[in-house]
């Protein structure tokens, strides 16, 4: 087998100024030449072997990190920017693209904010009799964009305030589980809390300190929202200085960030980073002894499984994303090599959209991308019902997979069969950056493929991708 060379001058760009030291300083840390080092980090050699290692020795760095980050993820979304119709003339070749993504991401980022500029302006023409009476029309990103993209590049791991949430569920330990230890900080910081029927899950009125939770609410959803009021008031300094490193564009990007934050903190304090890795190893990953063990919703572990990428210390790489009925994307990550849409639904050969069919059911599956990887993915639906008769149910999907490499830790991936190629269902991620030709539910043609139209002849999609 050939070994794949490794290119990975932005990252080491990046170690080098976290150390600040300059390039001559740096090559002689890693014991190369000055040349040698400016070639790698502008991606005309490969990182050697000698430079691995020294990495590791030198500064601790978890070697992982060469290989992992953005650049996959700026490659997908700068493939799905290109496919909007205003640019899909331009045929710019995927090695391109991969090159922008690895020696030129903060380009790539750019060009990204300049197309969801320009997508936000075209939907507001869309609507121009609204526009056209507001005042706060503003070029700048979609403050929920914008917040989804900082978690997306984050890698959906926020190491301060996942340290600060395993700190404080080593205190509940001892003081009667975490519930109890959310009540005693609550109260501690002067905080009432009370329950009642409401129409939300919860409500905190800060002029008399009263936190009331809704007591339709599952346990596990009234631990979440306990904790989430613990770090909105107690640990808010961190949570803003957070936000303060992000240097969002509005504030309703902070805004919505800090609850996001706070999700966070709440998640991670329901199911500390160290225990809940410990035991997720354990069990291989059995989502229902980790809910029970936890007091977690399924939803919540498959969640906090994809964020476990702390340095030196990390789980499995997994992605996971919810849909809805209409088949968007609500909630999306991956740790992996598949990035999912930033626009419109999921391929619609992926098992998640089955889940709905099979309510209370585990469905697995063996999948391969377009690119020749192959995963594992497993898909339930995890509707929520509104607590009392006549209640709207709101109906989601979650999936929750792996690369292929990583299934011996899998207790669901246990006796399939994942060395035969015939067992792997062929999948993408939008029709529009796929490249299958003979897919029978694409809904619009690739991007950079020639059609071919057959007047006298009626296949599954009314032409041919040459």
């Amino acid at each position: 087998m050939a070994i794949q060379k490794l290119f990975a001058g932005a990252k080491l760009r990046e170690i080098r100024n976290r150390v600040s030291l300059t390039q001559k300083d740096f090559a002689q840390k890693l014991g190369v030449s000055l040349p040698y080092l400016n070639q790698m980090e502008n991606n005309n050699r490969p990182v050697s072997t000698t430079v691995v290692l020294a990495l590791a020795q030198e500064f601790g760095i978890d070697v992982t990190e060469l290989t992992t980050g953005d650049s996959e993820r700026l490659v997908s979304d700068i493939r799905e920017a290109l496919a909007d119709p205003i640019l899909a003339e331009d045929d710019v070749p995927l090695a391109d693209i991969r090159l922008s993504a690895s020696n030129a991401p903060a380009l790539a980022r750019a060009f990204l904010r300049l197309h969801h500029a320009y997508r936000q302006t075209h939907e507001r023409l869309a609507s121009l009799d609204e526009a056209l009476g507001r005042q706060d029309v503003q070029m700048q990103p979609s403050p929920w964009d914008e917040v989804r993209d900082f978690f997306h590049y984050c890698d959906n791991y926020i190491d301060a305030v996942d340290h600060a949430a395993e700190r404080f569920a080593q205190s509940a330990q001892s003081a009667g589980g975490i519930q109890a230890t959310a009540l005693k900080a609550l109260e501690e910081a002067g905080v009432q809390v009370k329950s009642e029927t409401l129409n939300a899950l919860r409500h905190y009125d800060p002029e008399t300190r009263t936190l009331t939770l809704s007591n339709l609410a599952t346990s596990e959803t009234r631990s979440f929202q306990l904790l989430l009021q613990v770090a909105l008031l107690q640990r808010n300094t961190l949570l803003e200085a957070t936000l303060d490193l992000a240097r969002f564009h509005s504030e309703t990007a902070r805004q919505i960030a800090k609850i996001g934050l706070a999700n966070y903190f709440a998640g991670a304090a329901m199911m500390p980073y160290g225990a809940f890795l410990e035991a997720a190893q354990r069990y291989r990953h059995d989502l229902e002894i980790l809910s029970t063990q936890f007091g977690a919703s399924i939803e919540q572990v498959a969640h906090r499984l994809s964020t476990l990428q702390r340095p030196h210390h990390k789980g499995v790489p997994f992605f996971f994303v919810r849909v809805d009925q209409a088949g968007t994307i609500t909630k999306r990550h991956s740790a992996t090599r598949l990035q999912f849409a930033r626009f419109g639904g999921a391929c619609p050969l992926w098992n998640v959209h089955r889940a709905f069919e099979t309510p209370g059911r585990f469905l697995r599956q063996l999948a391969e991308t377009p690119d020749g990887v192959r995963y594992f993915s497993l898909a339930r639906d995890v509707s929520k019902s509104g607590g009392h008769y006549g209640a709207p149910v709101r109906r989601y999907a979650i999936a929750l997979g792996c690369e292929i490499k990583h299934t011996d830790q899998i207790v669901y991936a246990d006796n399939m069969d994942v060395s035969t190629a015939a067992a792997f269902e062929p999948i993408g991620i939008s029709c529009r950056i796929c490249e299958r030709p003979d897919c029978h539910q694409r809904s619009v043609p690739p991007l950079e493929r020639k059609l071919t139209i057959h007047e006298n002849l009626r296949g599954v999609v009314p032409y041919e991708v040459g």
